[in-house]
């Protein structure tokens, strides 16, 4: 009985990811126990959450996607595990001057601010379960006892995070004002998530939402402080690329156009249902308008008051581009005929053919491998610009889609649906996102110091040729299944490993000849390849958005 309750408790997703949290505790060096303490201690609490929230089953107030497990516990870890595992590749750089030590403390604060989001997340969904255990008239003992074990979780977490600031800050003030700044990470993202759940229900489990919840609360909770400093003339975090900053400009602005759009468009109802019938029109040329203005007033405005740039930041980005033009307009020319002949081929076949929608889209995972590797190698820094112009493409569609904005909605709606799967919803169609996101996010993590050249490659590897092959082989020869009711094959996930490796030892020679100093070690290689290929075997999540994450972290040990 025994027994039976413990594989109950530990189902395959579990395992992997504590396996995933044993290898970083491993390599976790003595400078950061207290980071590794408070990491290990997420862990357990998010395990614990998780196993009763999944107890409520359908009785949870929020409705999350059909057919996928929580992922309470994937969720919470992926992005502090991210931070911890940066932070020991930059302890190892500190150790031989290779950075200064304003570096590792700024991720140092990104770890803290992320476990701390996560945490208070989890506090809240703790919570809920309390709630709703109220409300069935569950036994008081079990109450109790859950009770105790989340505040002596928090309490220790607390009391970590105190221990940890008070051995690096230099005065009791700045210490309070960064504990007080933490706190407001985690308070951010309870009240995003539950905005989340409610406005796009049935589009994400626990675990994708509080993923996404994190990362958009230290993102912009980064960009507000940066700005913040700027205002009070106060240092902050460490010196920004001009990429980086019209990056995050540019989205900040694409996710106020909905908020700006919406408040217009009540305003102007009544008189709009009162003119002629050319309502759409008008609506569509508010849009446009909206866009326009965020886009070319708004947020220049920010990027040159956060950053130095001598010009305006649209022409920085053509002096940009223009700087090595045989290169970077070649590679613009290879991309766009490389996006267009495989759109168009793939369109006409999901139209015409009875191929499987999973094979199909795993042809884009091909082609990202093909357009991507070549600009990594070459051309990183313009690679990381293009990642950010794709980004706000498909913002900007997605936001035309779901308002259906004349005369591109339709069209793209149209369009997208042809390509969706199980995991999107008319509401949201998210696959395209995480893809782009999934080989964007390590490159983009990978700027500055970088002893492990195949971090930069975690999405391109995972997912280009991880996922694709384990798919492809799984669903045409696979026999043995991982678990009855799953479709993943031992077979698919044992194609998948081998592929990354093969294309692991292809590619460390190339990069050995263009230049790149490393050092690789190929256990740690290994196992970073067999956890991500197990989780894309096991995990109900959209594997897209986690597994280039998981990977990237493990490279970086």
């Amino acid at each position: 009985m025994a027994t039976g309750m413990a594989s109950s408790m530990l189902n395959g997703e579990r395992a992997v990811v504590l396996l995933f949290v044993s290898s970083i505790l491993y390599s976790t060096r003595i400078s950061l126990l207290y980071e590794g303490l408070s990491f290990s201690l997420l862990t357990i609490f998010a395990l614990f959450v998780e196993i009763s929230v999944e107890s409520y089953g359908s009785a949870f107030p929020f409705k999350t996607r059909p057919g996928a497990s929580s992922g309470i516990l994937l969720g919470a870890v992926t992005l502090p595990g991210v931070a911890i595992s940066k932070l020991i590749q930059l302890s190892r750089a500190l150790s031989v001057h290779e950075v200064g030590v304003e570096e590792v403390e700024f991720i140092r604060l990104q770890y803290w601010a992320t476990s701390t989001t996560c945490l208070c997340v989890l506090v809240f969904l703790c919570f809920m379960c309390h709630h709703e255990s109220k409300k069935t008239n569950s036994v008081s003992l079990h109450n109790d006892c859950h009770m105790k074990f989340s505040i002596s979780s928090i309490a220790l977490f607390i009391a970590v995070c105190y221990l940890s600031f008070s051995a690096k800050s230099s005065s009791k003030w700045n210490m309070a004002l960064t504990l007080l700044w933490i706190v407001c990470h985690g308070v951010a993202a309870v009240k995003f998530i539950q905005h989340v759940l409610n406005t796009f229900p049935a589009c994400a489990s626990f675990g994708e939402a509080l993923l996404v919840t994190a990362g958009f609360v230290v993102y912009f909770g980064d960009m507000f402080a940066c700005t913040t400093a700027r205002l009070s003339s106060i240092a902050y975090g460490v010196e920004r690329s001009e990429i980086n900053t019209i990056i995050q400009g540019m989205l900040l602005g694409l996710l106020i156009i909905p908020i700006l759009f919406k408040s217009i468009l009540k305003k102007w109802e009544l008189y709009m249902t009162m003119t002629s019938s050319n309502t759409e029109v008008k609506r569509s040329t508010i849009f446009y308008l909206c866009l326009a203005f965020i886009l070319l007033s708004i947020v220049p405005l920010w990027m040159q008051f956060v950053q130095d740039f001598h010009v305006h930041p649209f022409l920085w980005v053509l002096k940009f581009v223009f700087s090595e033009p045989h290169k970077r307009l070649s590679l613009c020319v290879y991309w766009v005929a490389v996006i267009c002949a495989s759109v168009l081929r793939f369109y006409n076949i999901s139209k015409n053919s009875k191929i499987e929608r999973i094979l199909l889209r795993k042809y884009y995972h091909l082609v990202a491998v093909l357009m991507f590797v070549p600009a990594v190698i070459f051309q990183p820094l313009f690679l990381n610009l293009a990642f950010g112009a794709a980004l706000g493409v498909f913002l900007v569609l997605e936001i035309i889609r779901v308002w259906r904005i004349w005369p591109l909605g339709a069209v793209v709606h149209k369009f997208m649906n042809a390509f969706t799967d199980h995991r999107d919803s008319d509401l949201l169609i998210v696959s395209h996102f995480s893809l782009l996101l999934g080989c964007a996010l390590p490159i983009w993590m990978s700027s500055g110091f970088n002893d492990r050249p195949l971090a930069p490659f975690a999405g391109i590897l995972s997912l280009g040729i991880g996922d694709t092959m384990a798919s492809m082989v799984g669903y045409k020869y696979g026999v043995l299944r991982w678990s009855k009711t799953g479709k993943k094959t031992v077979e698919g996930t044992a194609a998948g490993i081998t592929s990354v490796l093969a294309a692991c030892s292809a590619l460390l020679p190339l990069l050995a000849a263009t230049g790149h100093m490393f050092t690789q070690h190929w256990l740690s290689l290994l196992m970073a390849v067999i956890v991500s290929g197990l989780l894309e075997a096991y995990t109900a999540q959209l594997d897209n958005a986690f597994i280039p994450l998981i990977f990237y972290s493990l490279l970086c040990l």
